[in-house]
């Protein structure tokens, strides 16, 4: 029987099945369409596999952050408030309120499982771009799952350092599996940096955490990643990792 699972949804958006709950990911509803930020316009190219209807109930949604529309867009916030509970920012807590609670970094939270037991989120770093952009782009939080008898599972977020990555192995150890926010976003908004994982560094946190199965997310279905699914595969083949990456296709499965 497996004790992970998770269906890929598109973008940034997947449900995963660890221990018995469903865990929502960054969910994003919507259909194709251009999204105005501030001076600038983030357009999503591909909807997603499966409708919020064809997901059914979740028991709580991870949500990496709120302030950006590739991460959770109007259907999809629609989708998070009415969820049991969304673990996300302090950021996202104050700006929408119930069901949303704050997971500062290195806190954790206990969810029960179906027929006893439960399980642990933690919240850990992420950062959404190179060193001092936060101030820029708002506060981002990755998450970490535990539980007895489970497969120890990192979350990455938008997150483009190695450092941190690093540091949250330094801190809590290795991954048995990491699902990882590649793509190397890009946005006049940073003009010179990734916004997220290049695939080379994407191979490298996998290396870090000794990750034996990667999931990867947020390469694909939004105009503004630089470097594709493709690009992933060759990376992880250029360091000998190809066994160990999932690249799945939109509603696509795998359980471990």
């Amino acid at each position: 029987m497996s004790t992970f699972g998770i269906t890929y949804l598109g973008g940034p958006t997947a449900v995963i099945e660890y221990g018995g709950l469903r865990l929502l990911v960054d969910p994003t509803f919507d259909g194709p369409r251009d999204f105005p930020l501030g001076n600038r316009v983030l357009t999503k190219t591909v909807g997603p596999a499966l409708t919020a209807a064809e997901v059914g109930p979740v028991d709580a949604v991870l949500l990496s952050h709120d302030q950006h529309p590739d991460n959770m867009d109007e259907s999809g916030r629609a989708v998070a408030l009415a969820a049991p509970q969304v673990l996300s920012t302090s950021s996202a807590e104050q700006r929408l309120g119930a069901p949303v609670r704050a997971l500062p970094n290195w806190t954790s939270v206990t969810l029960s499982r179906p027929g006893g037991g439960e399980i642990t989120v933690t919240g850990v770093p992420a950062q959404h771009g190179p060193d001092g952009s936060e101030p820029i782009v708002g506060e981002v939080t990755g998450f970490w799952l535990a539980g007895a008898g489970l497969p120890t599972v990192y979350v990455s977020g938008d997150n483009a350092s190695l450092d941190v990555v690093r540091r949250i192995v330094d801190r809590l150890g290795t991954a048995d599996i990491a699902v990882l926010f590649a793509g190397a976003a890009r946005t006049p908004l940073v003009p010179d940096a990734p916004l997220t994982l290049t695939s080379p560094d994407a191979a490298r946190a996998a290396e870090l955490l000794a990750a034996r199965h990667v999931v990867p997310l947020h390469f694909e279905h939004w105009a503004h990643f630089s470097e594709d699914g493709a690009r992933l595969d060759a990376a992880f083949t250029a360091a000998g990792l190809a066994d160990r990456l999932h690249r799945l296709a939109p509603g696509g499965h795998i359980a471990f």
